[in-house]
């Protein structure tokens, strides 16, 4: 380890340059000072794990800190917005397979009121799962497994809510 920078305030800055016995020089950045970076004093000896030639962790007696090089593995949002695009096209199709089977009765599969809820169902379900899943690091497969499900039973209860009632015995 030859230097540290810790650099805060509207551009900040964490930075360590690193140094080996073969002269080697580089400089490894990160997204913040903590837990390792702050310790680091020059001359310091610290293990560098290397991944596709960029420095990803750092570790010096059992604390590790990650770069802002090291890989990152956000695929519950992934999953949400991918999710949304399979619903709203499903509802898409649902909506334009109503027309064309019915074409004088295709109500209430039309923009307005229920293409609008369902639509906008989707969008809150899949970020209010999609969201939280990626704080919380939960696998992604969690996404479409709570989706699907409250989406299907919005729809349904949606759909059950606008029909008109024909009174029993009529």
């Amino acid at each position: 380890m030859v230097k540290t920078v810790n650099k805060t305030g509207r551009t900040s800055s964490y930075k360590a340059t690193l140094e080996d016995e073969d002269s080697w020089r580089g400089v490894a950045s990160f997204g913040d000072p903590g837990p390792l970076l702050d310790r680091l004093k020059p001359g310091d000896r610290v293990t560098a794990t290397v991944w596709r030639r960029d420095i990803v962790v750092l570790s010096e007696d059992g604390i590790r800190q990650n770069t802002s090089d090291a890989p990152r593995d956000e695929l519950q949002m992934n999953a949400a917005v991918g999710m949304i695009a399979a619903l709203v096209a499903l509802q898409t199709f649902g909506f334009g397979a109503a027309r064309l089977v019915r074409p004088r009765g295709y109500e209430p599969f039309t923009w307005s009121p229920y293409g609008k809820r369902l639509l906008s169902t989707t969008v809150a379900a899949c970020f209010g799962v999609g969201l939280p899943a990626a704080w919380i690091g939960v696998t992604w497969w969690v996404v479409p497994a709570v989706v699907i499900p409250v989406v299907g039973c919005s729809a349904w209860l949606m759909y059950n809510g606008l029909r008109p009632r024909t009174p029993a015995g009529v």
